[in-house]
């Protein structure tokens, strides 16, 4: 059972409780683990506030003390995973008008952006930089990122039971929890489970290089190894450098993978099914730049045509 929660309560305990009741085993690890750092900062920022004292200064301080640790987008997240619950709060009677009416969101000036992705030139450059040896490496699962645009858990995941080489088809069904303890664990959402088509050149490579591993361990990890983003990162950045192109994260290849679709005139619904998207709005706000562009390039070619009418 859990505690009563009343308008003297310490509105952090409220915080905590709201989460155990609502997100509680309703939420992936990684986004709860979103919702108790919001907590903690609960804890350092207004240890002492009660729950019926949370009026709109009093959270806009909030947010503005949050804003001195932050970028703005990521305060924005902060306000987001508190404003449902100040909400119930204001539904149960505990605070007696919505506080995060109007808040007005701030935040520290953004860092420079890290280069996202690389043209098609540059990722040849940095494929044939790679060392692909004949026994599965992490230079392996560098170069099929670049060619399905798989997340990072989603590659860690593979087995060669994923791999259909007659098809060229890899299915994409679950992924690894390297944040965590290890072990495979769901895709992001149910638009993720998908599969995605291999070039012949990928089919003829890894159908050589899984042909004699177990049919359902990870490839990439032996013997339920600690994995580390940073450290295929680590990697990456040396061939990115050896190769004389962008330095770039592994995340940054799936951005690659989908910029060079849409540059080559692939449907936006086609690229959000192959990357997973839960609807292509996503892919929509994550390369608008490109789709500017390419609806750019679309009016000159309009232009052409209807020019070429007279």
């Amino acid at each position: 059972m859990t505690e009563t929660i009343t308008k003297e309560s310490l509105f952090h305990e409220y915080y905590a409780q709201w989460i155990k009741v609502y997100k509680e085993g309703a939420i992936r690890k990684v986004t709860m683990d979103k919702y108790l750092m919001t907590h903690a900062w609960l804890k350092k920022l207004i240890p002492d506030i009660k729950v019926h004292e949370m009026t709109r200064i009093v959270y806009q301080q909030l947010l503005n003390d949050y804003a001195k640790y932050h970028e703005r987008q990521t305060t924005m997240d902060f306000h987001h995973q508190l404003k449902c619950a100040v909400v119930d709060a204001v539904d149960d009677g505990l605070i007696e008008r919505d506080p995060t009416r109007k808040a007005i969101v701030k935040g520290k000036p953004p860092r420079e952006k890290k280069t996202k992705f690389i043209n098609q030139f540059e990722l040849h450059t940095l494929l044939n930089n790679l060392e692909l040896s004949p026994e599965i490496s992490w230079d392996w699962f560098i170069m099929l990122v670049a060619k399905t645009g798989m997340r990072f858990s989603e590659a860690l995941a593979l087995t060669p039971k994923d791999f259909d080489f007659p098809h060229q088809l890899l299915s994409v069904n679950k992924t690894w929890d390297y944040k965590g303890e290890g072990g495979f664990m769901p895709t992001k959402n149910k638009s993720s489970v998908r599969k995605i088509q291999m070039d012949w050149q990928t089919v003829i490579q890894f159908s050589g290089l899984v042909r004699n591993l177990p049919e359902e361990k990870p490839i990439f990890i032996k013997d339920c190894e600690k994995i580390y983003n940073s450290t295929v990162n680590d990697i990456l950045e040396r061939h990115c450098k050896n190769a004389n192109v962008p330095v770039i994260s592994i995340h940054g290849l799936r951005h690659t993978h989908a910029s060079l679709l849409l540059f080559a005139g692939v449907s936006i619904a086609s690229v959000a099914r192959r990357l997973g998207h839960a609807s292509m709005t996503t892919t929509q706000k994550t390369y608008l730049h490109i789709i500017q562009e390419l609806e750019n390039k679309d009016v000159d070619l309009v232009m052409r045509s209807l020019s070429e009418l007279t």
